[in-house]
């Protein structure tokens, strides 16, 4: 029997949809009908007397995944029994089931979107939107809590309905907007490649940028196929970056898209083949934001570059690094505003991106809807996006290591560790406390260490210590590494790191 709180990840729900090896599946059709309990009592909580009513509808999505159809069905079946109308949408992505609950047409009181972002196809998983915005942590705790379903007297009615296409459609009049062209296809003369990674993305092609007049010959991946046989959808994946890279360079492309599975994340390949992605995809939004919002506040993860944030602070701005998870950071730009201070992006390294003008929605394409509109000005002034990110300094040495925790309590273990390397640490010549730190321990390196920072924080869903590492001087990684692995092999809980592994 499946152990309903083990399928939380932060603000969603994730788990294995398909048996695979030696790994059973937990997020089954019986657990998906639970979920549809705790959706229902979630709901109830504020809109109790439109459920006595059976006015509630939920609408319900699904990315490319091949046990997609199935739980969808479930999950369907589950909220009909208990009064709820639904509206099928079908093939979907995240940042347009939420839309689904903003768009007169649909106007749902709740929305639900069945994806596990990039993981292998035998995952799949949950992400909830109300008209407000997503799910917190303590939502999904709660909609895995239920022990039974309601019941209001009613059986709730099915319709199908696309979203794609208003979605699309939607997108296609904001980035005429902000182009501010009076051209129907403002993106004419312009060839554009997009690499869907077999997820739900293929529709922007098509829908958005051919709409637009733009070429997109050379596209690749298009096509929904839960088994990714091509890459992992991903925009931070190294193999990711580098096949979308190859289709821009081959095809002679003036811009290169790629999307994640359920596209709340993207990146972007320029005619010279830079690679904009982590840092350099948050230099070129902050530039963007910057120049609207002269001396706002720029909300990051943790693991940024001390580069970035000369970049942003020489633009004027100031940058925030918090907690890691999309929420997390969303959350934090949310209480800025409220508190007066502005803050209208907020972004991971990951790719997540975030406008408070967007409904502070993590949405992949409206991040390219956004590069999108100013391309035209920039051809005008004779500049490319390689221009945005030329004053961010480029580290030479980027590592990033996982480290397993094999103790019974990892988080708490794990936190033990952090606090005794950093004690071990105090007073290193060259190896100095960032105070300016949200997670773990973060230390700014110089002579002998070289030139850079690292940090070393808890992996927020895995046992797994993190350590993410920048230098600017060749060959100085190692002396920093055999610092730590001196420091890490005073606790058997964690997996030794190996110096020679990592070289």
């Amino acid at each position: 029997m499946t152990e309903m709180k083990a399928l939380q990840n932060g603000s969603d729900i994730r788990g294995i949809a398909i048996a695979a090896k030696e790994r059973a599946a937990d997020l089954t059709i019986e657990a998906v009908e639970k979920i549809g309990w705790g959706l229902v009592s979630w709901l109830r909580k504020e809109q109790e007397e439109a459920y006595q009513a059976g006015s509630l509808t939920v609408g319900i999505g699904r990315d490319s995944r091949i046990s997609g159809p199935e739980l969808k069905e479930a999950l369907i079946q589950s909220l009909i029994s208990q009064g709820i109308n639904v509206i099928d949408f079908g093939l979907a992505t995240t940042p347009a089931m939420f839309m689904a609950t903003q768009f007169a047409e649909f106007k749902c009181d709740a929305a639900v979107m069945l994806t596990a972002s990039h993981l292998p196809y035998e995952f799949n998983g949950l992400k909830f939107f109300r008209p407000a915005g997503g799910a917190e942590k303590e939502d999904v705790a709660w909609i895995l809590s239920a022990e039974t379903a309601s019941r209001n007297e009613k059986t709730g009615k099915r319709k199908m309905a696309d979203i794609l296409k208003p979605y699309a459609k939607d997108l296609v009049e904001k980035i005429r907007k902000g182009i501010g062209s009076q051209e129907t296809k403002p993106l004419a003369g312009w060839h554009i490649v997009v690499d869907a990674g077999n997820g739900s993305g293929g529709f922007f092609a098509e829908y958005v940028l051919q709409e637009l007049g733009a070429d997109t010959t050379g596209s690749q991946f298009l096509e929904p196929d839960g088994y990714f046989p091509n890459h992992i959808p991903n925009p931070d994946n190294k193999e990711a970056m580098a096949s979308i890279k190859q289709a821009v360079l081959e095809n002679k492309a003036d811009l290169g898209v790629i999307f994640d599975t359920d596209v709340d994340r993207s990146a972007v390949v320029t005619a010279s083949g830079q690679v904009i992605n982590r840092n350099n995809l948050i230099a070129v939004l902050s530039t963007m934001v910057l120049s609207d919002y002269p001396g706002a506040r720029i909300v990051t993860n943790s693991p940024t570059s001390t580069h970035l944030q000369q970049f942003i602070e020489a633009k004027g701005g100031i940058q925030v690094r918090y907690i890691s998870g999309y929420r997390n950071v969303i959350n934090k730009a949310i209480e800025l505003n409220k508190a007066g201070l502005d803050a209208p992006l907020a972004i991971e390294t990951s790719g997540h991106a975030a406008f408070k003008e967007n409904y502070f929605l993590d949405d992949g394409a409206y991040v390219i809807a956004k590069i999108l509109m100013m391309l035209p000005s920039l051809r005008e002034r004779g500049l490319s996006l390689d221009d945005h990110i030329k004053e961010l300094a480029q580290p030479v040495e980027v590592q990033e290591i996982r480290l397993r925790l094999n103790g019974d309590d990892p988080k708490r273990e794990g936190q033990q560790i952090i606090a005794g390397v950093a004690e071990q640490l105090e007073g290193k010549t060259g190896i100095t406390a960032n105070t300016d730190n949200e997670e773990g321990i973060r230390y700014d390196l110089s002579s002998p260490y070289g030139s850079g920072w690292f940090l070393l924080r808890l992996s927020l869903h895995e046992p797994l210590l993190v350590l993410q590492i920048e230098n600017d001087e060749a060959g100085k990684n190692p002396m920093v590494l055999k610092e730590l692995a001196h420091a890490l092999a005073e606790y058997p809980t964690v997996e030794p790191l190996i110096i020679d592994k990592q070289e």
